[in-house]
């Protein structure tokens, strides 16, 4: 099958109508059409529908659109191994753990630190997404990711996945904040303040969830749609108090933008989790060896020697 009419399909399917797939194909909206015609010629079936807000996906168009791009990035891959160009990795990770602890483990990587076949001149060539949870987990089930980094969820996948490292959490809160000049902070305390979420499904409210359901339980919760940057910005600001990850607050506990507040009641660290497809070809090397860095530069190790040990 001709991957002109699959990428044409797969365009329309993430630009949600014909005319804005051509414009990001930089092709006539009429060569389009007619690739998405033969496309559904050579398949015998449906897989596109005009509807009032643009082109949508029929049931049939549903079940391919996972394997056609799935098609055009083998072809991808084939292409880069034909021209002796380094494997390509799709990289995707959370914005808490793109602000310190990542970028190092992919200088390590970048660096040699894997070994010898592991550098500049080796590797793979990485791409890499900072988002949300929701989209991340949207990306890297459309195979758009390769690999993930996030902070567990409790939730596992069906593909191959790791606990590659460990974080300290924390309840922060401007110091100018009423709980911030308390000697010790407990339960019954917190009720009474704004608990600060960044989004469904994001670091803060997972940590609520799994972490401090009981010491947070009957808090008034306020959903907020945006960055982390955004929530510590709000935070600075003295408004809410919020559950976050040491990495995400690192700077601003030893600038003292931000204080810890000393809770009664202690909190467990979270796992960072990775997760990858299988079958990546020549980048699963890479993956190997970025695992095994990403484990070395595990910010709480002492986790990992006390859960082998116990």
């Amino acid at each position: 099958m001709d991957s002109r009419y699959l990428r044409a399909f797969v365009a329309v399917a993430e630009h949600g109508g014909i005319s804005a797939a051509a414009q990001a194909l930089g092709y006539a909206q009429s060569s389009v059409s007619a690739q998405l015609k033969r496309l559904e010629a050579d398949l015998g079936v449906s897989v596109l529908v005009r509807a009032g807000t643009g082109t949508v996906l029929t049931e049939a168009g549903g079940r391919l659109l996972p394997y056609a791009r799935e098609a055009l990035e083998l072809e991808e891959r084939m292409r880069r191994t034909a021209r002796g160009d380094r494997p390509r990795l799709r990289i995707g990770t959370q914005e808490s753990l793109a602000h310190v602890w990542l970028p190092e483990v992919l200088a390590a990587l970048e660096y040699g630190a894997g070994g010898a076949d592991t550098g500049p001149d080796a590797g793979a060539d990485v791409v890499l997404t900072v988002a949300s949870r929701s989209t991340l987990e949207r990306a890297f089930g459309a195979g758009e990711l390769d690999l993930v980094f996030e902070y567990d969820n409790g939730l596992r996948s069906v593909r191959p996945h790791a606990v590659v490292g460990h974080d300290r959490t924390f309840l922060v809160a401007s110091p100018s904040h009423p709980l911030a000049r308390q000697e010790t902070v407990t339960p019954e305390q917190l009720l009474a303040h704004e608990f600060l979420v960044a989004e469904p499904g994001c670091t803060s409210e997972m940590l609520v969830d799994r972490f401090g359901a009981d010491l947070l339980a009957g808090a008034q919760q306020t959903l907020l749609q945006g960055s982390v940057a955004a929530l510590l910005r709000l935070l600075g600001h003295g408004h809410g108090i919020t559950l976050l990850p040491e990495l995400t607050v690192a700077r601003e506990l030893r600038e003292g933008e931000l204080v810890a507040l000393p809770l009664t009641e202690p909190l467990r660290p979270v796992s960072i989790v990775a997760q990858w497809h299988p079958r990546l070809g020549a980048a699963e090397h890479t993956v190997r060896t970025l695992l095994d860095l990403a484990r070395r530069a595990d910010p709480l190790p002492e986790v990992t020697r006390t859960a082998r040990a116990s």
